[in-house]
């Protein structure tokens, strides 16, 4: 089996939008975790909860807001990033052409605004569904949490 490089491939630029996002999804997990309450934990190891168990019906749940609100933060930097993606995967349409890097070529050729315009409303259109989407599961899950 022969195994190609990720470079100038949809992987690379998935590998790309990864790479530049993964930062801030740690950062908002990592300010969840700071923010949780250990006497929980303390309080379910001894009522007899394993690790495991404590770590999947008490720190999973109270992290999911972090963990959600680094999703939809990573989501809308995935779907401006530029460079990282232009730079390790290219500009191949119908390959490694991503949402910003089909609204930069439509602005090259002449005539393309239109084309660019029509772009940047799918792109604004996207993100105010990922804000709705994020919006409805972050309420869905403060019902579960038992939060007003």
């Amino acid at each position: 089996m022969v195994r190609h490089p990720p470079a100038f491939t949809s992987a690379g630029a998935a590998l790309a939008t990864a790479v530049m996002t993964f930062p801030l999804i740690v950062r908002a997990i990592r300010l969840s975790l700071d923010g949780l309450d250990r006497g929980l934990e303390e309080a379910a190891a001894t009522l007899g909860a394993g690790r495991l168990d404590r770590f999947l019906t008490v720190t999973l749940p109270l992290m999911a807001p972090g963990i959600l609100s680094g999703a939809v933060v990573a989501f809308a930097a995935g779907l401006g990033e530029f460079g990282a993606i232009i730079t390790f995967a290219s500009n191949v349409p119908g390959e490694t052409q991503t949402l910003p890097l089909a609204i930069y070529t439509a602005t090259q050729v002449p005539g393309g605004e239109a084309a660019a315009a029509r772009l940047a409303g799918i792109a604004f259109a996207l993100a105010i569904a990922g804000l709705l989407s994020a919006d409805l599961l972050s309420r869905r899950l403060a019902r579960l949490l038992g939060r007003p």
